[in-house]
């Protein structure tokens, strides 16, 4: 029992002897296997001088304040007279002067507690749970089966039944042999380098073959270095989408013009006079 610390030794023998209604210092002496203690010539426990709270609290390292509030708590529930703390001068007064003899009767006790004041501490029962509620934000996000992979195929099916009528309908056949010595006028070259060819028209073959269209590709190689912004939506990504924009507008211009607009010569007309070479077309538009 030596281990015990004082105050919780006391609590112990306090509680035991609200359950069993002996009093608190004979339940404490069983506790620590002493004599119980002779009972005051008064009857009852008498309240504990302001001395002995001092040493008290000095042995168990509990504050004046809450002894003094355990010690009145214990007289109103017994029904004595609750006893109150006497000034500093009375204390220093009463610790100096020699005790009384052991049947001598006790100070008398100061008013009791007011009414409507509690002496118990609230404690406050908070449950377990996250401080911050985490809540998974919706996708706008569906499934590859069969949302997309139906419009793929309904795709499909279009483009392979416009390519089915194109061979039906427009007369392809192979042509003789090419003659090199028969060029055919104007000269151009396939539509995805037409646009090429026309820059050759406006500028050196160095500037138009080599200079221009490797700085359009150098200019779309370094987009993602250049607008560094991460969101996904077209009015926050206005530098890309200009210099994408301005790219295809500019190649989209070149190859129409080059396609429609050159006659022989490569000199400029009109689309219906001499700007389409493809015998199968202009025989069907006219």
């Amino acid at each position: 029992m030596a281990d015990i610390p004082e105050h919780l030794l006391r609590r112990s023998a306090e509680a035991k002897a609200k359950a069993t209604g002996r009093p608190v210092e004979e339940v404490l002496a069983e506790m620590k296997g002493e004599a119980p203690p002779a009972p005051a010539a008064g009857g009852g426990d008498a309240p504990p001088a302001a001395a002995d709270l001092d040493t008290l609290a000095a042995e168990t390292g509990i504050p004046k304040h809450l002894l003094e509030r355990s010690m009145r708590a214990r007289a109103k529930a017994e029904g004595r007279p609750v006893p109150t703390a006497a000034p500093a001068t009375a204390t220093t007064a009463t610790a100096t002067a020699p005790r009384p003899a052991a049947g001598g009767a006790q100070p008398a006790a100061a008013p009791a507690i007011p009414e409507g004041v509690r002496t118990q501490r609230l404690l406050t029962v908070v449950k377990a749970g996250a401080i911050q509620q985490v809540k998974r934000e919706p996708h706008d996000k569906v499934n590859v089966w069969p949302h997309l992979l139906a419009i793929e195929f309904v795709a499909l099916l279009v483009v392979t039944f416009v390519l089915i009528a194109m061979a039906i309908y427009i007369q392809a056949p192979l042509l003789e042999f090419a003659n090199f010595n028969e060029q055919p006028n104007p000269s151009k070259a396939p539509w995805y380098f037409l646009g090429l060819q026309e820059l050759l028209a406006y500028f050196d073959p160095q500037v138009a073959g080599v200079l221009i269209p490797g700085l359009g590709l150098a200019a779309l190689a370094f987009i993602p270095y250049v607008d560094k912004n991460p969101s996904v939506r077209p009015s926050d990504r206005k530098l890309a989408i200009l210099i994408f924009t301005f790219f295809i507008t500019a190649s989209a211009v070149l190859t129409i013009y080059g396609s429609f607009f050159r006659g022989p010569g490569f000199n400029f007309t009109f689309p219906w006079r001499d700007g389409i070479f493809f015998d199968d077309l202009k025989a069907i538009l006219e």
